[in-house]
C-alpha cells in the first residue's frame, strides 16, 4: 500500500486547517478521505499501488483545489507539495429599482433645493428635468417644511398681510392687532395649502407636487403646458394624471380659513372666491416658471 501526504495553504502561504482532502481511484469504492489538522497537514494511507488518484481539497472560503492524477509505489510515501488555495469569488448582487431611483431623486432634491429667483426667491418646487426621479413621501414633507419655514416665505407673507391690511380684507381690526391677525391668517392658509396640497395628499395619492419645466416647442404648447399643470400633474408612476393634490390643496386651505376668518368673511362665496383666486395665481406662477424665470433661477450642485 502507498501513502499521500501534503500541506493546505492559500496562495498567500497562510495554512488552511480543517480542510478536506478526498482521494478518488477508479472506482466509486476506492476512495479514501482526511482531515487536515491545525497546521494544515492531512495523510491517507492505504492508497492501492499502480492506481491514478486524484486528490480534491474543500475548505469554507476557498476555491476547490483538484490535483493531477497521483499514482504512488508500494510503500511509497506520496508527497503534495502545490496544495494551493484560491480564495472563494464574491458575487455581488445589485438591485437596480426603487432604491437607485430613491439615491437619484435625492440628489435632484439637493439641487432643487438651492434653487432661487435672483438667488433669493425659493423655487424648490420646480423640476428642469423632465424625467426627474419620484419623490419619497418623506422627501415631500421635507420640501413642504422646507418652503414653509424659508426666511424669504416670512417676508412674502408680511408683504401680502400689509396688502390684505391696506384693502381691509379679511375684515379684521384696523391698527397693529388687525396686521397681526392678518399675518397670522396668511401664513396659516399658505402653510396649509402647502402641507395638504404639497406634501399629505401627494404622499397618499401618489403624485409628485412639482412643476415640471417644459422649456421646448411652441409658445402655444408650452403656454397650454403651463396652464394645464395647475389640473394635472405627473404621477409617482410617470404618468400625466388629475391633479387632486394641488386641487385638493385649495379646497381644504379654503375651507381651514373659516376657522379663523372673522364672521363677515365666513361664507361659501369667500372660500369659493378664496379658491379660485389660488388657482389663477398658481396658472401664473405656471406661466412665470416657463417663460421667466428659468432665465432669473440660479442653483448650485450639491457638494
Amino acid at each position: 500500500m502507498g501513502n499521500v501526504m501534503g500541506t493546505v495553504l492559500a496562495v498567500n502561504g497562510d495554512v488552511v486547517p480543517a480542510a478536506a482532502v478526498v482521494a478518488e481511484g477508479a472506482t466509486p469504492e476506492d476512495r479514501h478521505t482526511a482531515v487536515a489538522n491545525d497546521k494544515g497537514f492531512f495523510e491517507i494511507e492505504g492508497l492501492t499501488p499502480g492506481t491514478p488518484y486524484q486528490l480534491t481539497v474543500r475548505a469554507k472560503g476557498f476555491e476547490e483545489w483538484k490535483s493531477a492524477a497521483i499514482t504512488v509505489n508500494p510503500g511509497q510515501y506520496f508527497i503534495v507539495t502545490d496544495c494551493r488555495l484560491n480564495l472563494e469569488e464574491v458575487k455581488t448582487t445589485i438591485t437596480v429599482g426603487e432604491q437607485s431611483s430613491v439615491e437619484i431623486a435625492t440628489e435632484q432634491l439637493k439641487v432643487e433645493e438651492t434653487q432661487r429667483v435672483f438667488g433669493i426667491i425659493p423655487n424648490f418646487y420646480v423640476a428642469y428635468d423632465k424625467n426627474a426621479a419620484p419623490l419619497t413621501a418623506k422627501m415631500k414633507f421635507k420640501l413642504a417644511l422646507k418652503t414653509s419655514t424659508d426666511p424669504v416665505t416670512f417676508i412674502a407673507v408680511g408683504v401680502a398681510a400689509g396688502f390684505d391690511q391696506a384693502t381691509d380684507r379679511p375684515e379684521y381690526v384696523e391698527g397693529a392687532k388687525g396686521f397681526g391677525q392678518r399675518l397670522g391668517a396668511t401664513y396659516a392658509d399658505g402653510m396649509s395649502d402647502l402641507m395638504v396640497g404639497g406634501a399629505i395628499l401627494p404622499a397618499l395619492l401618489h403624485q409628485d407636487p412639482r412643476y415640471f419645466y417644459q422649456g421646448t416647442g411652441t409658445t402655444k404648447s408650452r403656454v397650454l403646458h403651463a396652464l394645464g399643470s395647475a389640473f394635472i400633474c405627473k404621477g409617482d408612476n410617470g404618468k400625466w394624471q388629475p391633479n387632486y393634490s394641488t386641487i385638493g390643496g385649495d379646497l381644504a386651505a379654503s375651507a381651514i380659513d373659516m376657522a379663523y376668518f372673522p364672521d363677515s368673511d365666513r361664507n361659501a362665496w369667500y372660500a369659493a372666491e378664496n379658491f379660485l383666486l389660488d388657482t389663477t395665481e398658481r396658472m401664473a406662477s405656471n406661466l412665470a416658471q416657463e417663460f421667466i424665470f428659468r432665465k432669473l433661477t440660479k442653483s448650485k450642485q450639491p457638494k
